[in-house]
């Protein structure tokens, strides 16, 4: 079930980009749905990829279903769950919980199998059962009404979790399958171009789903009341036709033929240590992994922590605070398309270091502004900004570093942990910030984003330094021969 299909067997060399960009020669499989592999560089090549397109639409449509499904959650634990006077952080916590265990139990294991199936069917199917499922919540919460309860808990509470943890685990398979299939559409050359919109798509979700969610569902709701008699089923119906959306969208990709793989079942914990092995031998993979995971906690600290900002501030009310993760989106935007346009022509961890410290800047910025409107909005674009130059050259050397039969198993690890750097924090910033105040969250962030860049920029550069010693002593050797 599942199968890779077989190698392809048309072989031509194309160029190949060392963590820095400097090229060498190596053979890669063709593609014959990719576009030729033209002179120019920047968004153009990418835009004329009509795989790569397809494939970005899904994701956009994916990833905002994933963000707003939480905003789904509260909206159902208010108005069916949460009694008068009653606190909903309870009931949000359980849903949290649900969510994040999959990322941990099953994030690795996902990639394991990600390897062994064909992509294309994971994306698809994925997103095709993950929209049946919270299409089926209205009539599963309806059926268990009159159910009882299973200890404090109502049934239908219960059910609204296991709906959550399946939702999620199928995440687990989705987002190693999406990565790995990136390169399978996209020449070597264009990499940093495509995740320049890839990744900042992610990115933006994470700030664009929770600050349009609620909007957006009372939308639904209010273009579905003529049909549902205001049983607000709309809310529902819009995330499950999100993520339906997205895998019909997928149908149409049309990913090179993937090199056949071995037919015995898979060694699970093998492999996952095989995976834990490669990131332990190969230190820039690694340092941008921690990079991206690092990135991803601001940004989900920061979706709650604009919160809080937007009620001190005297020119905002606390619920305009999506106008502060705007701007951040913009940032992000504006960082995308620098980097898209003119990254190749720098060097890579240079790049990852300087976005770390604007990063770091910005946020300790943030601390003295939190009374001031025009400079927090004009940090905020900043952070954004230099988010994207650091998110995005750090996804490309992944996916440029990392060998075809072992994306799965490292697009898995990665899942597992940005997974958790996107949801801790949400509990923990809420937290830290009651106990420590705004200004000092904003500083510790700043400073924790200033030392992993730091060290991640060293341990890269002390990487690049031992190849190029390697690749120095390997020619000396080959003339000495001759």
């Amino acid at each position: 079930m599942l199968r890779e299909p077989d190698a392809d067997p048309d072989l031509k060399p194309t160029p190949d980009a060392d963590a820095d960009g400097h090229q060498s020669s190596h053979p890669v499989h063709s593609n014959p749905h990719l576009p030729s592999a033209p002179e120019s560089v920047g968004f153009w090549p990418v835009l004329k990829n009509i795989d790569f397109l397809t494939l970005w639409g899904g994701q956009v449509f994916s990833q905002l279903a994933d963000k707003v499904y939480l905003v789904l959650m509260i909206a159902i634990i208010a108005s069916q769950f949460e009694a008068p006077g009653q606190s909903i952080s309870g009931w949000v916590s359980a849903v949290m919980i649900a969510f994040t265990v999959p990322a941990v139990l099953f994030g690795s294991l996902a990639g394991v199998f990600v390897d062994r199936w064909a992509k294309k069917l994971v994306l698809v199917m994925t997103n095709l059962l993950r929209g049946g499922l919270v299409i089926l919540l209205p009539l599963l919460l309806w059926l268990s009404q009159d159910w009882g309860r299973i200890g404090d808990l109502p049934l239908g509470f219960c059910i609204l979790l296991l709906v959550t943890f399946l939702v999620s685990t199928l995440t687990q398979f989705f987002a190693p399958a999406e990565q790995a299939v990136i390169p399978l559409v996209v020449e070597r050359q264009h990499l940093l171009s495509a995740n320049s919109l890839y990744t900042t798509t992610m990115m933006a979700s994470v700030i664009i789903g929770f600050a349009v969610g609620e909007p957006l569902l009372a939308v639904a709701d209010t273009l579905m009341e003529p049909f549902d008699n205001g049983s607000g089923v709309g809310k529902e119906i819009l995330v499950g036709l999100s993520y339906g959306l997205a895998g019909i969208i997928l149908l149409a990709v049309r990913p090179r033929r993937e090199k056949a793989l071995e037919e015995e079942s898979p060694h699970v914990w093998q492999d996952i240590q095989d995976g834990l092995s490669y990131l332990n031998r190969q230190a820039q993979v690694r340092s941008a992994i921690i990079q991206l995971v690092v990135l991803f906690s601001v940004f989900a600290a920061l979706a709650v922590l604009a919160v809080r900002l937007a009620e001190i501030m005297p020119a905002l009310k606390s619920s305009q605070f999506g106008f502060l993760l705007a701007a951040a989106g913009v940032g992000m935007a504006i960082g995308a398309a620098l980097v898209g346009q003119f990254g190749q022509r720098l060097s890579r961890r240079w790049l990852s270091l300087g976005g770390s410290l604007g990063i770091a800047l910005s946020l300790v910025g943030l601390a003295g502004t939190t009374n001031y409107l025009w400079p927090s909005l004009g940090l905020i674009t900043l952070l954004g900004l230099c988010a994207a130059i650091v998110g995005i050259p750090m996804q490309t050397t992944i996916q440029e570093k990392t060998p075809e039969a072992m994306r799965g198993k490292v697009f898995g690890l990665q899942n597992n942990l940005v997974n958790i750097a996107l949801s801790l924090p949400l509990v923990l910033a809420s937290v830290a910030e009651t106990f420590l105040g705004l200004s000092r969250v904003f500083l510790g962030l700043g400073g924790l984003v200033a030392i992993g860049g730091v060290l991640t920029w060293y341990w890269h550069s002390k990487s690049a330094g031992n190849e190029s010693t390697k690749a120095a002593d390997g020619a000396f050797d080959n003339n000495g021969r001759s």
